[in-house]
């Protein structure tokens, strides 16, 4: 399959191009309540002192924080951008909360002096000087009374900024005209992808919106870190999957509206990929047995020929797939190397593939892991002492060569891949490892690490979710009982 993603013939969502997109009657009540609460600058009269008014824009994933301006009409940009982490907690949602609070009213102490009071400190320290002069009508100590009396004002002046610094750790805010205008554009795709998944239980879309959030986290920490100059690349890498995440969303999308219309345009195209678009950029489909296997031959994802999981063994999880890298091989004339492959745990399990070195290589890949997800091989080094354990476990080399075999004869479903250089390479090291390439332009050396090596298997895993959502991993027929089903 030749053809590539271009990201130019994508049409980006209109959320967050202004605030509140969806709901402009909310804009205008947000900005009344901010203009009658705060200041509206002007290119006149304003300073760089000044503080204007902010209306904030919650969101499932974080914030926008937008100036109202002074001529009426709605900003174009954000002032301000935060981000929850990935699987956010309910402390650093309420978090969300108190940092999108509405601003604290203050009271200038001159008119020719910048500072000022909140209206809360001054109103609790007024009631602080009635109940303190009660208290000492009523013999109280005094020594007591002024201590409080005066502490009061000064936490409610101070103790919501310290709040702030607090609640601030466990998010990451972005700011600046050079900054924003990324993250904005990624919070318009990102927007796009949980709103699809919260109005469809498909698997795919919920996974879209999890690497979403991922790539929104990463993009929020590194321009919180870096000049965007100096990590444009990366950037634009970023922005250039979620594109290709909101693509394969709207192409699910599409799919799932004509399939539920009758008639052949609900039909899959012949020469695009299984959800009716081309595979993403570096990806080629699976060979696939050239016969057509009759109903109930291959078992579907749900009723792989594996053990349910037993009591003793709540952190297995036979769902996963392996992902490992070996000799390039071309399928066929003019067709893209394949140097990478992937294939559901339970082909592990098949007879062509050396035995018990497979089963013990699938007991191993299946102790808690999560349901879908993608290990690669080099994750089994690190996690077997940095393959000094391997011994005990099987001949890896052996075995992924079987199943390379396995997968060319078509015994196996199996997501075959082309990966770049970079990639691949960080594929082979393990999930703390570094890969350093000499940029002879430069003069220097660029490091890719954990980062970058996620990003990959993010791209990797969308792949997979494209081509399980039409129809699960076959793992080969015969195969034997799991290591765990036979203790």
């Amino acid at each position: 399959m030749t053809d590539t993603f271009d990201p130019a013939a994508w049409t980006v969502p209109q959320d967050h191009a202004r605030p509140f997109a969806r709901d402009p009657q909310r804009w205008e009540e947000e900005r009344s309540r901010a203009v009658q609460s705060g200041h509206v600058c002007s290119d006149t009269a304003c300073t760089g002192t000044c503080e204007p008014a902010i209306v904030y824009e919650r969101t499932g994933w974080g914030w926008l924080a937008w100036t109202v301006p002074g001529d009426g009409t709605p900003p174009e940009r954000p002032r301000q951008i935060g981000v929850l982490p990935p699987d956010a907690t309910p402390t650093q949602r309420l978090a969300v909360r108190w940092l999108t609070r509405r601003r604290a009213h203050r009271i200038a102490l001159t008119s020719t002096s910048p500072a000022s009071l909140r209206f809360s400190a001054v109103a609790v320290g007024v009631i602080s000087l009635f109940a303190a002069m009660s208290a000492l009508g009523h013999g109280i100590p005094a020594d007591l009374v002024l201590p409080t009396a005066l502490l009061a004002p000064l936490l409610a002046e101070y103790l919501p900024d310290r709040l702030d610094d607090r609640a601030a750790g466990h998010l990451r805010t972005v700011e600046g005209d050079a900054a924003c205008p990324y993250l904005q554009r990624l919070a318009a795709l990102h927007t796009y992808l949980v709103q699809a998944a919260a109005d469809n239980d498909h698997y795919a879309l919920r996974r879209s919106a999890e690497i979403g959030q991922d790539l929104m986290w990463d993009t929020a920490g590194l321009l919180q870190t870096k000049d965007t100059r100096s990590v444009s690349s990366q950037l634009i890498d970023r922005e250039r999957l979620m594109v290709q995440l909101a693509d394969q969303v709207a192409q699910i999308l599409e799919r799932t509206r004509a399939e539920a219309r009758p008639g052949p345009e609900g039909q899959p195209r012949g020469h695009e990929g299984p959800l009716g678009r081309p595979f993403p950029p570096g990806f080629e489909p699976a060979q696939r047995p050239a016969p057509r296997r009759e109903p109930g031959t291959s078992p579907p994802r749900e009723t792989l020929p594996v053990a349910h999981v037993q009591p003793d063994d709540e952190t297995r999880t036979t769902d996963v797939y392996l992902l490992f890298a070996h000799e390039p091989y071309y399928p066929g004339d003019g067709t893209q190397e394949i140097n990478t492959t992937l294939v559901a745990a339970a082909s592990l399990l098949h007879p062509q593939v050396l035995q018990p070195d497979g089963a013990q290589i699938h007991n191993r890949l299946t102790q808690g892991r999560r349901p879908g997800e993608i290990v690669p091989l080099a994750t089994l080094t690190h996690e077997l002492g940095g393959g000094a354990d391997w011994p005990t476990v099987g001949d890896w080399e052996h075995v992924t060569a079987d199943l390379v075999q396995l997968v060319r004869t078509a015994g196996c479903d199996a997501l075959s891949l082309g990966l770049a250089e970079i990639a691949r390479a960080l594929v082979c090291v393990g999930p703390l490892s570094h890969v350093r390439v000499f940029d002879a332009a430069a003069d220097q050396f660029i490091a890719y690490g954990p980062q970058e090596r996620a990003a990959v298997l993010a791209e990797v895993d969308m792949g997979l979710s494209g081509l399980v959502a039409e129809r699960g991993f076959w793992p080969g027929d015969g195969l034997q009982s799991p290591l765990f089903q036979q203790a």
